[in-house]
């Protein structure tokens, strides 16, 4: 994908409100950053960081660390909160399929909910091997096949003016997470789960449509009547998950763990 070919995503993903939609899935971040540990010093690589959520975890732990995404809108988000917050990142605008890094310059390369985005998996996959040391770790995030989030899915695709059919490929699934990275990377796959929460169903559809730039552009794209309907049949799906005065929605992901060979 040539310059201007990135410049289409770029734009998609900086144009709602990505910060928002970021702290609603902290557990998500907590987990993943938990999960890899991070230590003082070590050199950190967070791939797809969006607004930094990931990155900045990493720096309060004390490793030394880069975040990089294709939107630059997200970059200078990531770039405040980081000067908010006292840290020292090195937030850039860059291409997960080529990253501008030296062979086995990071301890940790992470990604949350992001590298699995890029056009050519097998090249932001071999990328990530490339910039990982030998006994390095890996940790990665993905929405994954099954239970309430393929319902979710179904519902939501009927409304897609194109509608793209299966994917060539997910990185949720554990063969193809395993054909795209098992050479690498001693992989550990687990299963993890989200509860999505809202004081309504009503406030999930505000926040996620009005915020997350893929959700926004669909409902952007709708005519009236079918954004009405989309809007009735989301609303009807998240209110099956009201417990007293919270709405508490499954979202099923992987998280993926590696160690480098």
């Amino acid at each position: 994908m040539g310059k201007g070919e990135k410049d289409q995503p770029a734009a998609l993903w900086g144009s709602g409100d990505w910060d928002a939609v970021a702290r609603s899935m902290a557990p998500i971040h907590d987990r993943l950053t938990s999960a890899l540990a991070p230590r003082p010093d070590e050199r950190w690589l967070d791939v797809a960081t969006g607004t930094g959520a990931v990155a900045l975890r990493a720096a309060r732990a004390g490793a030394r660390v880069a975040g990089l995404d294709i939107a630059p809108s997200l970059i200078e988000v990531g770039r405040r909160k980081a000067a908010e917050g006292d840290l020292s990142i090195q937030f850039e605008v860059g291409d997960a399929e080529r990253l501008p890094y030296g062979d086995a310059s990071f301890d940790v390369v992470s990604s949350a909910h992001g590298v699995h985005f890029a056009a050519d998996h097998a090249a932001a996959a071999s990328e990530l091997a490339r910039v990982c040391r030998p006994q390095g770790r890996l940790g990665i995030t993905v929405w994954r096949s099954g239970g309430a989030g393929d319902e979710f899915a179904e519902m939501v695709a009927k409304y897609e003016p194109t509608p793209t059919g299966p994917p060539r490929g997910y990185w949720g699934t554990p063969a193809y997470a395993t054909e795209l990275l098992g050479h690498a990377f001693q992989l550990e796959l687990v299963p993890e789960v989200w509860m999505q929460t809202g004081e309504s169903a009503e406030a999930i559809w505000q926040l996620v449509t009005g915020a997350s730039p893929p959700f926004k552009a669909l409902v952007e794209s709708l005519d009236p009547e079918r954004r009405s309907a989309l809007h009735d049949d989301w609303v009807a799906y998240y209110e099956r998950y009201r417990e007293g005065e919270l709405i508490r929605a499954p979202n099923e992901y992987m998280l993926i763990l590696g160690r480098r060979r």
